[in-house]
């Protein structure tokens, strides 16, 4: 049976730690996969909060995800602190991708992937990617 293989980028231009909750945790008392697609929505909202952007008015259009991967590496528990690195890649004429590497001190938990598409919600259509958001998301440092 073939395995998800997401090529992550080297760099990236954001970072954010949200804990592990208890509320986090499934029948195997570790974090659940449903939740950590959760915690990546969750680091999602603060990149783009961090550029005054939110997924409803990202410099002028709204954002929907189009898929998501994630490659899961190891187990993380209760009270560990997940530290979250997110760049955007591979833009299109309608959208991009976001990356997010998800790791605690001593190992990788996750390597995660969504496909964002850029999208006007009130046409219900998809729309370009503003020329802003390339250059914004692509030239910040952690």
């Amino acid at each position: 049976m073939s395995r998800i293989k997401i090529t992550m980028p080297t760099d990236y231009t954001y970072k954010v730690s949200i804990p592990v909750r208890i509320t986090d945790l499934n029948y195997g008392n570790h974090l659940g996969n449903d939740k950590l697609l959760s915690i990546l929505h969750e680091a999602r909202v603060m990149f783009l909060n961090h550029f005054g952007y939110t997924e409803m008015d990202c410099a002028g259009v709204g954002l929907i995800m189009a898929d998501v991967a994630i490659e899961y590496k190891n187990e993380a528990f209760y009270g560990d602190v997940l530290s979250i690195q997110l760049v955007a890649g591979d833009f299109s004429r309608v959208g991009f991708d976001l990356y997010y590497l998800v790791q605690t001190e001593t190992k990788v938990i996750a390597k995660a992937k969504t496909g964002m598409v850029t999208f006007n919600y009130q046409s219900k259509s998809v729309v370009a990617v503003p020329e802003i958001l390339l250059s914004q998301f692509v030239s910040q440092n952690i």
